[in-house]
């Protein structure tokens, strides 16, 4: 059988095989023509949720301690041998109460100095006085030249020069006696002593640390990223570890105008309301910074939900069709993980969460549940 010839197509074969290729191309252009298009329209699915406001609000804790509204060193105005030291730190002291004093030694010869020199000037005052009367009664009966009255009038006026000098001498003595006693000149308490009995001190130098009863400050630093957060009369709550159950009402008094060289943070002060006397120095606080009135109306995000549009911020809303828009924003804060915005967006509109640079305007969306609860705006 291998040796027989295969039969050569004919005419009619060629015909048959050829209509049966073109059967089978118009099959496949058919089944192909009967799929469906991709629907152009399709929901995108995006996770967006509806944003909250921030009324009132806490703008951000910080750490803090208690501080006095007025802290400073106390020191001698002038120097000497510290001889005596009757305060303690810790102690609370009385205003004019004595807290340390200088050998009296040295303040005690200048003033008797200045005493003895007074008494000389006022006897000198007392000559020249006597001498002036006798050579003006002496001049009206022409007995002494004007020359004479004069020179007698210049003395007079010098010796009373003298007299004051020396009074003014002496009281500088009797202040510089007082000056070695240092004394408290408001109620307050003593934070610290830098100086033992027996040391030499120069004027000014520091002898005890002085923080004022009354008035209570709570202490932040604060980053330079946060900063600018912060206002002048911005209210603020205070808690503390070491009065559980309490709360005190705050303001910021003064934010420094520079950042501490070391550090690199803003040291933030705040006046407590009503502090009253459980408020101890050097207590930890912890401050709960409040929204002032000018972001009254503000409405938080995540800081995912921020798209930049030509460097401007905005966020894309879902309109009540489920199609986009994307909507410029102003930020009045930026914060670890949220944004706060003060116009351009309302409590209650619907706000892409996530994957704002994977949409575009006028997409048509479909709103799904954030797969972990965290992401959800607090």
């Amino acid at each position: 059988m291998s040796d027989l010839p295969f039969p050569k197509p004919n005419g009619l074969t060629k015909r048959y095989a050829g209509r049966t290729l073109f059967l089978a191309i118009s099959l496949i252009l058919l089944a192909a023509c009967g799929k469906k298009p991709a629907d152009a329209d399709a929901a995108v699915p995006v996770i967006a949720l509806p944003v909250k406001a921030v009324d009132g609000a806490q703008t951000g804790r910080f750490p803090g301690d208690v501080h006095a509204r007025y802290e400073m060193p106390l020191s001698f105005r002038i120097g000497g041998q510290l001889s005596a030291r009757y305060v303690d730190p810790g102690q609370a002291v009385k205003q004019g109460q004595a807290l340390a004093q200088l050998d009296p030694a040295d303040t005690n010869k200048q003033l008797a100095a200045a005493k003895a020199a007074l008494d000389a000037a006022e006897h000198r005052l007392l000559f020249a006085t006597q001498q002036r009367d006798r050579d003006e009664a002496q001049f009206k009966q022409n007995l002494i030249s004007q020359l004479q009255l004069q020179t007698t009038q210049d003395a007079y006026a010098s010796a009373l020069a003298g007299r004051d000098q020396a009074k003014q001498q002496y009281e500088l003595a009797q202040n510089q006696s007082h000056y070695a006693t240092l004394v408290a000149d408001h109620d307050g308490v003593i934070t610290s002593r830098q100086a033992d009995v027996g040391q030499v001190l120069a004027a000014g130098q520091s002898v005890f640390g002085f923080a004022w009863s009354g008035e209570r400050e709570i202490y932040l630093d604060v980053s330079e990223s946060r900063v600018d957060g912060i206002a002048i009369g911005q209210s603020a709550t205070v808690t503390l570890p070491a009065l559980p159950g309490r709360t005190f009402t705050a303001h910021v008094r003064e934010i420094a105008p520079a950042a501490d060289a070391q550090s690199r943070t803003y040291l933030v002060k705040l006046s407590v309301d009503n502090p009253g006397a459980a408020l101890q120095l050097g207590m930890t606080a912890d401050v709960a910074l409040r929204s002032d009135a000018s972001s009254a109306a503000a409405v938080e995000i995540p800081a995912t939900a921020l798209f930049h549009q030509d460097e401007h911020p905005a966020v894309w809303v879902v309109r009540t069709d489920s199609t986009l828009e994307l909507r410029p924003v102003t930020v009045v804060r930026y914060g670890e993980r949220d944004v706060w915005i003060s116009n351009g967006l309302k409590a209650g509109e619907r706000v892409v969460m996530q994957g704002v640079h994977t949409v575009s305007v006028g997409e048509k969306v479909a709103l799904i549940a954030p797969p972990h609860p965290e992401d959800a705006p607090r």
